[in-house]
């Protein structure tokens, strides 16, 4: 059990030196690699859906972003690494597209979609599992970081609150589905 939750863990800060990585690749290309980011409704925009969250503007930007991504991707990395990599995998895809459809026109980049995401699901989660630890979970999420919800507001034209607004929408549905599934799943039975 506890080699496994090092291992979820590890898992967490394997992604934030993969981000610090890139920013590092991008700083020496002059962040020329954020033109890799979401444009919305543009045919090169697209490939900005999977990559755009590990493109940064700047080292202050990264900064910003890690320790929520530690905090909240870590309190999603304790349920497994299934349910880690799929809840990034449901917020990078789905808020990705709808950050593309609907998202005014610039580039957005950023880790923060996925940790707004990540806050959605923590927090959406106990509603659907509806277990004690789950909202034990959401209280101190929403302690920590209720804050937050306040970045999906258009405060600031340099921020992409859109891209923070699906992201919130991406992780209740990452939660939404992975309470489905937890539902079909039949009871185990024993044999006498």
């Amino acid at each position: 059990m506890v080699a496994q939750l090092k291992s979820n863990l590890l898992l967490v800060l394997a992604a934030v030196a993969l981000l610090w990585a890139v920013e590092a690749a991008n700083l020496l290309t002059g962040h020329h690699l954020n033109t890799w980011g979401i444009l919305p409704r543009t045919v090169t925009g697209l490939r900005g859906i999977p990559l755009s969250p590990f493109l940064h503007g700047d080292i202050g930007h990264l900064l910003v972003n890690t320790v929520p991504f530690l905090v909240l991707g870590g309190l999603v990395a304790i349920q497994g690494r299934r349910a880690f990599l799929g809840v990034s995998l449901v917020v990078i895809a789905c808020g990705g597209i709808a950050l593309w459809v609907f998202g005014r026109t610039a580039y957005h980049i950023g880790a923060s979609g996925l940790i707004f995401g990540y806050f959605g699901y923590l927090v959406a989660r106990a509603w659907y599992d509806r277990s004690l630890w789950s909202i034990f979970i959401a209280l101190v999420t929403l302690f920590f970081y209720g804050g937050l919800v306040w970045g999906v507001l258009p405060t600031t034209t340099y921020i992409s609150w859109e891209g923070h607004l699906f992201g919130l929408l991406a992780g209740i549905l990452a939660a939404r589905i992975q309470g489905a599934r937890r539902k079909e799943k039949p009871a185990p039975t024993h044999s006498p």
